[in-house]
């Protein structure tokens, strides 16, 4: 009885032992990129600059895709028709805006706040602040951290 007992307990433990081996060799992790370029100490995030923050109002006339720099994942992009220009504004990683409560559509009236940029020779503006009617929708803070970061670098 007590050998069965032990017997049990020595071939679970190797089980346990055995799977924990092989989920270890797998490394599901291995390919996984993080916030696909997106993330607070990304080459593309640190272009924001606080300095060349600017508020634009004007109609959304068309939402796009965008990957701003070779190898980041898709984002989301509004061409924002203001009273002096037509303009990109980059809100953030499609997998982040595509989940939020509030959605932009095409016709809609907003207020951006956010960081003028160039891209490949022309401009564009990284948000940090979105409003639309009496809703605020904040992307990043004032020293342009995404808000999907989860986590500050300091």
């Amino acid at each position: 009885m007590i050998q069965k007992r032990i017997s049990i307990i020595v071939c679970a433990a190797l089980a346990a032992l055995f799977l924990t081996a092989t989920f270890a060799a797998a490394q599901p992790w291995k390919d996984w990129r993080g916030s696909g370029g997106w993330g607070p100490g990304s080459q593309y995030n640190r272009i924001y600059n606080p300095a060349t923050v600017d508020t634009v109002s004007g109609e959304v006339v068309e939402i796009q895709a965008v990957v701003p720099q070779k190898g980041m994942y898709s984002g989301v992009q509004v061409i924002l028709k203001t009273d002096k220009e037509t303009i990109p504004v980059h809100l953030g990683p499609s997998w982040y805006i595509e989940r939020l409560d509030m959605k932009i559509l095409k016709g809609d009236n907003i207020e951006v706040k956010g960081s003028r940029v160039t891209f490949a020779g022309k401009p564009a503006i990284i948000a940090g602040e979105l409003k639309k009617g009496d809703q605020v929708l904040v992307l990043r803070d004032a020293n342009g951290v995404p808000v999907w970061a989860g986590w500050r670098r300091r």
